[in-house]
């Protein structure tokens, strides 16, 4: 903690701040609030109410009004401050609303109706967390199954997108052979085609195999990416020839050199193309949307993009359960977001 505090209070060495230390702390305090603000007002949002997230203006801590049990009453009834004729102030608990006219009562002397205009009124508000979000919206939006589908295809594409790339990656970076570069330049080309163009034949691929409606058809396209080839071409190229000759001087077949010397140096690279294929495969929507139609085998974004009413949408559960899917991403990116400086910072010396 101490270091931290080092970091943060340290200036350009004069011992007093600098002109360009409060530019520094302005920009970095923005680019915070820009990158988190939206995450945190989720966060918050998430914990509203249903009628909390439609008021207007909007609050950023969610508030629950408070209400009181009055004798005579079956529900309880909401409490509001009442500015009264002699002005002064009374908590008062509302009875019902006729228009712009309010009916309240004195909780200790209920027997009395005092009419008031609802501008006259401020309810009487305390900050709450609705923790029923969550439970409401895990009973009812299947949320385990989704979450399954969504851990299988993102952990199965994500071994194969490794698998897969590494090979390709080690075969561009330390075999020598006619075409490679062109293969290398064609393969990093498919970066500019859009999905949108890809799609239909795609999907006729995929159907003609009988992989339509199956979580196979959404895991096994996207097992080949070009950015994953590229990053760890690129940091293959690093690894000395020698240590590969020696390797195979040793008896060592290509399979081993491949387990056993190139891939626990791609260590740092593989844990980037891991963080990367984590996110794509997790956050992927549109894919898994054309393939999947049966509600039992959709992903957590796509049972999201179902989980509404015909006639209303309740943003409460819809919040809530998008803060569920973000917390498995978010423990993966913590655990292996330091390697993402070395693994990037690496790619490409030589």
């Amino acid at each position: 903690m101490s270091a931290v505090t080092t970091f943060l209070t340290r200036t350009r060495g004069r011992g007093r701040l600098d002109i360009t230390d409060i530019l520094t702390y302005v920009y970095l305090a923005l680019g915070t609030i820009i990158m988190f603000g939206p995450i945190i007002w989720l966060v918050l949002s998430s914990f509203k109410s249903s009628g909390e997230i439609v008021k207007y203006p909007p609050r950023l801590l969610p508030y629950r009004q408070e209400v009181i049990e009055v004798e005579g009453f079956e529900e309880p009834l909401p409490i509001y401050t009442v500015t009264l004729e002699d002005g002064s102030t009374k908590a008062l608990a509302q009875v019902r609303r006729i228009g712009l006219e309010a009916q309240l009562i004195d909780p200790v002397k209920p027997d009395e109706i005092i009419k008031v205009n609802i501008e006259d009124r401020q309810p009487v508000e305390s900050i709450s967390f609705a923790l029923d979000n969550y439970a409401e919206g895990v009973e009812s939006f299947n949320f385990w199954v989704y979450l399954r589908n969504s851990v299988v295809v993102t952990v199965f594409a994500t071994i194969l997108t490794l698998v897969v790339n590494s090979m390709a990656a080690f075969a561009l970076a330390k075999y020598h052979f006619k075409g490679r570069n062109a293969i290398f330049l064609i393969m990093l080309a498919t970066l500019m085609v859009p999905l949108s163009v890809v799609l239909v034949p795609v999907f006729l691929v995929i159907n003609g195999v009988g992989w339509n409606n199956n979580l196979l058809g959404v895991i096994i396209p996207g097992a080949a990416t070009p950015t994953g080839v590229f990053l760890l071409r690129q940091y293959m190229l690093t690894i000395p020839d020698e240590l590969l000759d020696s390797a195979r001087i040793d008896g060592a077949s290509e399979w081993r050199v491949y387990t056993q010397v190139i891939l626990p140096l791609s260590k740092p690279a593989l844990a980037v193309l891991t963080i990367f294929s984590v996110m794509w495969r997790w956050n992927d929507f549109l894919w898994p949307l054309i393939v999947l139609s049966r509600s039992e085998l959709f992903t957590l974004q796509v049972g999201l993009n179902s989980f509404q009413g015909e006639l209303n949408i309740q943003w409460h559960l819809i919040l809530a359960m998008t803060v569920l899917t973000l917390l498995p991403i978010t423990v993966v990116f913590a655990f292996l977001q330091r390697n993402i400086t070395t693994g990037i910072a690496t790619t490409g010396m030589k």
